[in-house]
């Protein structure tokens, strides 16, 4: 299905003010945020969609890009490969944070008319984790298991901090506000209740597990699937990963950033991958069929007779597959010339009885450089 215009997304003309694509953005992503949508897949992907979109149209380097060459300036490979996407579409939900000013969960029930209750459950905080991976699972894709040490619910209490049969009652010192306040002079100062540490209630018989606190930190064993693509510095979001919520609240997301090990052979450019590939002086100088390694096995490449050192043999399909869905990025095989050495004496004599053969139309391009440097001088 063909992308729709950034600027239709959104709902703004192309010469919109940089505030007016902030407002139209932060009205739309409020209405089709998945927190306020539950189960419906038509507003994730609306959400998604205008995260996308946003983020190109409130960068104004990226804007002009878009501007001047659309969707394709974000597809590497109808830029025949010419290296990174200036994309990298982020996290929709870190791009929603961002545009609010928001860090945490806190945000939400503000923007959907709901006031977060001070004493009432609370979202538990998101965490990250740093994960480095090796070059092939980063480009192919895998599976992974992380272990981490992280809050979790209390299995004796559930997550409500008391022991089984008992239950929490009103604090009598502030009264059920979590706050209580202090008057000195003019002003009034609200501090977090001593007695209740701002929950606003306090449990008759606290849980002997968790000690009233409802949560535990344990070590848990999280699977994370890794797409096909990446590279250093994304992001992968695992919800409901990060820590339980206090008084049941909802359980934070993780985030895990990648950090891909470099290659011995490959190296990046999007989703192009680059190598060099050894070859002899004969073979460069009468032909052959050389074998190059690609990712998932082995390919050749014909090198024409006379092939100059340092040309570069394109094999298309043998590169990265884009972690957006754009295609499959190409292999471009630097052909460099292995001098030999450690001659023996039948070697040498050969190769100068080979050298006196020689002369100068074999070598025009050593020739017309002299004669370039001589005028040059005159």
């Amino acid at each position: 299905m063909a992308k729709r215009d950034y600027y239709e997304v959104l709902g703004v003309p192309k010469k919109a003010a940089d505030e007016d694509i902030k407002k139209a953005y932060r009205k739309l992503a409020v209405k089709f945020h998945p927190d306020k949508n539950p189960g419906d897949k038509s507003a994730e992907e609306s959400f998604k969609e205008l995260g996308e979109a946003y983020e190109v149209l409130s960068d104004p380097q990226k804007r002009a890009v878009y501007d001047q060459h659309g969707h394709a300036a974000f597809d590497a490979r109808s830029r025949g490969g010419g290296g990174r996407s200036p994309g990298g579409f982020h996290d929709p939900f870190d791009i929603f944070r961002e545009a609010f000013g928001g860090g945490g969960g806190g945000i939400f029930g503000d923007l959907f008319g709901e006031r977060a209750d001070p004493t009432g459950p609370q979202r538990g905080a998101d965490l990250r984790y740093d994960l480095e991976i090796s070059f092939k699972e980063a480009v192919l894709g895998c599976e992974r298991e992380i272990s981490l040490f992280k809050p979790e619910n209390c299995d004796g209490c559930r997550g409500t901090g008391a022991a089984p049969g008992s239950s929490t009652k009103t604090c009598v010192t502030c009264g059920g506000r979590g706050q209580v306040v202090s008057s000195r002079g003019i002003f009034s100062i609200a501090q977090p209740c001593p007695r209740c540490e701002g929950a606003g209630r306090v449990i008759e018989k606290p849980c002997p597990q968790c000690r009233g606190a409802g949560r535990m930190d344990k070590t848990s064993k999280i699977k994370l699937k890794i797409p096909a693509g990446v590279d250093t510095g994304a992001r992968l979001r695992s919800t409901g990963n990060g820590e339980a919520g206090v008084r049941g609240g909802p359980t934070g997301d993780l985030y895990v950033v990648l950090h891909v090990k470099d290659h011995e052979l490959f190296r990046r450019d999007g989703d192009d991958l680059a190598c060099e590939l050894p070859a002899s002086f004969v073979q460069m100088t009468l032909g052959a069929e050389i074998e190059v390694p690609t990712l998932t096995g082995s390919a050749s490449i014909k090198v024409p007779a006379g092939t100059q050192n340092g040309t570069v043999f394109r094999l298309k399909g043998k590169g990265v597959r884009n972690v957006q869905g754009y295609g499959v990025g190409d292999l471009l095989v630097k052909v460099v010339v292995e001098v030999p050495t450690h001659l023996n004496s039948a070697q040498r004599s050969k190769l100068q009885e080979f050298a006196e053969l020689c002369d100068a139309s074999v070598n025009p391009h050593h020739r017309g450089f002299f004669e370039k440097a001589r005028d040059f001088f005159k």
